[in-house]
């Protein structure tokens, strides 16, 4: 097993994953991200990783496709030996009233979202178990928590991710495995840009900004990387909008 520490974050190549795989990198873990299909992203956040003098590399597989995500998470364990910190943030949305919504989806969101993270944390908590030690940051979101208009799928998925977090957390402490989630609320990314009424939705945020993918990232590295003796939790970084 190689001596330096890694980390393996989903949906590494923009928004929120690039930046969480930024953030891991600038506290000396090597990096391996999954991206599902912009090859010249991914190239490019692999290079900005390593000029922080890490290695670092990307795969590209369907996070939703549990065979494709097997084959491709041996072949990181086998390559590397070691994953010391997991970040499920692959996601989706496909929004629309429920009423509206078709099966097609529901079953996209759930399966990106929610699926994708049974898939690829199984084979990464073996290597943890072994290992006796890793840290697992799942990332959900407030609507997770709270609900939201037209987002029934979305937030059914976040939702079960809280649920799976906090099972995983009591039945992996005893093996020295951290499992704790962000939820983020309105960030800035390419999944919100479009978002109607943004000012309603200030209104409603103590700090009257939108977050950034950097907040989301700190909190990330925090649960993740510093907080030795926390588990099970789901940490909100909203700006104060839910309080």
């Amino acid at each position: 097993m190689s001596e330096k520490k890694l980390a393996f974050v989903t949906g590494g190549s923009r928004g929120i994953g690039k930046a969480i795989a930024l953030e891991l990198a600038n506290a000396g873990y090597d990096i391996v991200i999954n991206y599902a299909g912009n090859t010249e992203a991914a190239n490019q956040t692999i290079e900005e990783i390593k000029k922080l003098n890490v290695e670092a590399e990307a795969y590209k597989f369907d996070v939703s496709n549990q065979a494709e995500v097997e084959e491709n998470v041996a072949k990181i364990i086998e390559k590397y030996g070691r994953i010391d910190v997991l970040v499920n943030n692959a996601g989706i949305t496909r929004d629309d009233l429920f009423i509206r919504m078709t099966e097609e989806k529901w079953s996209a969101v759930i399966n990106t979202n929610l699926n994708s993270a049974f898939y690829v944390t199984k084979p990464v908590v073996k290597l943890m178990m072994k290992q006796r030690f890793g840290s697992i940051v799942n990332t959900t979101s407030v609507v997770g928590v709270y609900g939201n208009v037209g987002q029934a799928n979305y937030s059914a998925a976040k939702a079960g991710l809280i649920g799976f977090t906090k099972s995983l957390a009591k039945e992996l402490g005893a093996r020295n495995i951290r499992v704790n989630a962000v939820a983020p609320g309105f960030i800035a990314t390419d999944m919100t840009k479009d978002l109607a009424n943004i000012e309603e939705y200030l209104k409603l945020i103590s700090l009257k900004r939108l977050g950034t993918a950097q907040d989301v990232a700190q909190a990330v590295k925090f649960l993740a990387v510093d907080s030795q003796y926390v588990t099970g939790q789901v940490l909100e970084v909203d700006g104060g909008m839910i309080i």
